[in-house]
């Protein structure tokens, strides 16, 4: 299917992997986030992705900042693509923010088990499961490894925030669920319960993460919770809580999802995206806003291409890979030839036995990478024959020498290469760049190769004319 699971770039280093979300560093210095199709269920990451669903949540956080924003500023600069977002770098609040109007899920299993207070918040005995509260409550908890429960007193005396700002998020959090519950309720939802994450720009409050998404939220349908509130079925991720839980076998829930289930949740966060919006997910459809290219698209083809056009990375990536730091100069005069075909480039430090960078951490970008790339490895046969063995795109070697007996070692060595380690060799700086250029197949860079060589070709010309008239 198709299908984004997982975003990598040597361009764009890596911040946080999380479940779902991948944050790396912009040029800019602000933060990019990459909303997967992965999902996360019973704390671990399915090996199914559902088709839509980071695009879903992408879509909705924007739409719902968007909405807010007069209540109070969110990190939000732009949408880049329909799963990517460029957002301003604020100092995270380790407090989720909680707001429940229910009485359901966990909350209602603490209190069948006897429970009335949540979070220093009380609540009354004689409710029934999916019962409203009078008006929503703020139960918030601590983002650790384990989300914990704790009291707005607690918060303050354990040092997590000072009472001025959690009153001041607290009030927030009220303001987006009055919103957010109106706007649903006009669409026929109901927003049962929703967490909210705050951070500081420059002293000040602000919005992050997401929000009203159907992994950050619990939604009914107003029609189905009139009929009985206590089957009430949840539109987000808990049919496949659900399905997970019927499926259970000795003890552990499935890895994978079959196909008809894939299909359904798909289904349902593509539903719901259109009910709350008011018009069909644009990727999941022809002529796609953030996605010019087209709408069904291979989504890494439509995603590199976006961020290429909103500047955030070139088209292609040139590593060139030393297995020694004394080798810089040798690199360097490869990655000149380099310039001015708008290619991004980069030296590392890495080596077939021990030191520098490992290679395998290495290989996991290159493998991954969302743009097209080739490695240069700018060292002896060994290390370019180790990172062939390992990465999934091509390498040419161009290792430094000292004289002629030297070269003449490294090039018989690379005509001995093991099978499986497609490693190509050029002696001299300047065809290894050139070589690189051409592995990209890139049709721009295709065209202005051309160009070179009819340059090339008509300096020869010149100069074979400037000899005939002597």
């Amino acid at each position: 299917m198709n299908t984004l699971t997982h975003f990598a770039s040597p361009q764009l280093p890596l911040l946080h992997r999380g479940k779902v979300r991948d944050s790396l560093r912009a040029p800019s210095g602000d933060r990019l986030i990459i909303v997967t199709d992965r999902l996360s269920a019973f704390d671990s990451v399915l090996e199914t992705a559902i088709p839509h669903k980071g695009a879903v949540l992408n879509g909705l956080a924007n739409f719902w900042f968007d909405k807010t924003s007069h209540i109070i500023p969110n990190h939000v600069i732009k949408l880049v693509d329909a799963n990517a977002m460029l957002v301003k770098e604020a100092q995270p609040i380790k407090v989720e923010m909680v707001v429940r109007q229910y009485l359901t899920g966990s909350m209602w299993r603490g209190y069948q088990a006897g429970q009335r207070t949540f979070s220093g918040v009380t609540v009354p005995d004689g409710m029934t499961k999916n019962q409203a509260f009078p008006q929503a409550i703020v139960t918030p908890t601590t983002k650790e490894e384990s989300d914990r429960e704790i009291t707005p007193e607690n918060l303050v005396s354990e040092g997590w925030v000072t009472k001025e700002l959690y009153d001041q998020m607290a009030v927030k959090a009220q303001m987006l669920f009055a919103v957010g519950s109106r706007l649903l309720a006009e669409k026929g939802i109901i927003l049962v319960d929703t967490k909210y994450e705050f951070g500081l720009l420059n002293g000040q409050l602000i919005l992050i993460d997401e929000m009203h998404t159907p992994d950050s939220s619990r939604f009914w349908s107003t029609e189905d919770y009139a009929r009985n509130p206590e089957t009430a079925e949840q539109m987000d991720k808990e049919y496949v809580r659900q399905w997970l839980i019927a499926n259970k076998k000795d003890g552990q829930y499935p890895r994978a999802l079959t196909p008809e289930v894939t299909q359904e949740a798909s289904r349902r966060y593509l539903d719901i995206y259109e009910r709350i919006v008011g018009e069909p997910l644009p990727t999941a459809e022809t002529g796609a806003a953030y996605a010019p290219h087209t709408g069904r698209q291979d989504a890494r083809a439509r995603m590199q291409a976006n961020l290429v056009q909103a500047g955030l990375i070139k088209d292609a990536w040139v590593s060139i890979v030393l297995d020694a730091p004394e080798h810089k100069a040798h690199g360097e005069q490869i990655r000149q030839q380099l310039a001015g075909y708008d290619v991004f480039t980069q030296l590392r430090v890495a080596s077939a036995q021990q030191n520098g960078e490992t290679i395998a951490g290495l290989a996991e970008t290159w493998n991954n990478s969302i743009e097209p790339g080739v490695v240069i490895a700018a060292a002896g046969n060994g290390l370019g024959a180790a990172l062939a063995a390992n990465v999934n795109v091509p390498v040419i070697s161009c290792p430094p020498y000292q004289d002629y007996t030297e070269l003449a070692l490294g090039l018989n060595s690379a005509a001995v290469l093991p099978s499986g380690t497609p490693s190509l060799t050029a002696v001299r700086p300047d065809n290894a760049a050139q070589g690189a250029l051409r592995a990209l197949n890139l049709p721009r860079l295709r065209e202005r190769l051309g160009q070179d060589m009819q340059a090339t070709k008509a300096k020869l010309r010149a100069a074979d004319e400037e000899f005939k008239a002597l």
